[in-house]
């Protein structure tokens, strides 16, 4: 199990289209991925888990995996959420 902690800089947090690329991502990975905001952890490829977070610019949150990729996973998303969520 790999674990990181991140602060979602971008001000609209992990809304619709965010959490939609952040969903992408995680489905890329073969490792289990779960997000967790405070005492509520979801599944970190479900787009309705993500959004129930209700999780806004500048919150704290955790990146959890574990599976044979676990580092890269949380790795991506890390760097994914740290990116703001621009595209290249």
């Amino acid at each position: 199990m790999f674990v990181k902690d991140v602060v979602v800089k971008n001000q609209v947090g992990l809304h619709a289209r965010p959490a939609t690329f952040f969903i992408q991502k995680a489905n890329e990975f073969k490792s289990s991925i779960w997000v967790e905001k405070e005492e509520r952890r979801v599944n970190g490829k479900s787009l309705l888990g993500v959004l129930s977070l209700g999780i806004i610019g500048g919150t704290n949150i955790r990146i959890i995996a574990d599976g044979a990729d676990e580092v890269a996973a949380v790795s991506d998303l890390v760097t994914l959420i740290e990116s703001e969520f621009v595209e290249e």
